[in-house]
């Protein structure tokens, strides 16, 4: 009953949120209650397994492979961050030969980095 309070106490939380916070804000507001919702009915699950006497533990999720591709977003994301006011500063100091040895840094480093993922994959 404690985890039934708590979850309607959650969705009472979430909707003044909501109220508070607008339209903007609805779908991470949700997804943050649906993962709510989830890690609950998961714990129900365990502990009626753990009851049954089976292993929770086997019958978990199964953890995720990452992919070399999302290791990497963060870098280039990174780097485009940077690269645009750098490209303003290379451009504004040292015009066209600042602005290409800017970039070819950011590309140097971005292959770099790429390599070093792929290889530990």
């Amino acid at each position: 009953m404690y985890h039934e309070r708590s979850l309607r106490e959650d969705l009472q939380a979430t909707l003044d949120a909501r109220r508070d916070l607008g339209p903007d804000y609805e779908k991470a507001l949700v997804e943050s209650f649906a993962d709510r919702l989830d890690a609950t009915i998961a714990g129900r699950v365990r502990a009626e397994l753990a009851a049954q006497g089976a292993d929770p533990a086997a019958y978990g999720p199964r953890p995720k492979a990452k992919s070399p591709g999302s290791a990497m977003a963060p870098i280039v994301l990174g780097s485009l961050g940077i690269g645009v006011p750098l490209t303003a500063i290379a451009a504004g100091q040292a015009g066209l030969l600042g602005l290409a040895i800017a970039w070819i840094a950011i590309v140097v480093i971005n292959v770099a980095a790429a390599s070093a993922i792929m290889r530990r994959s």
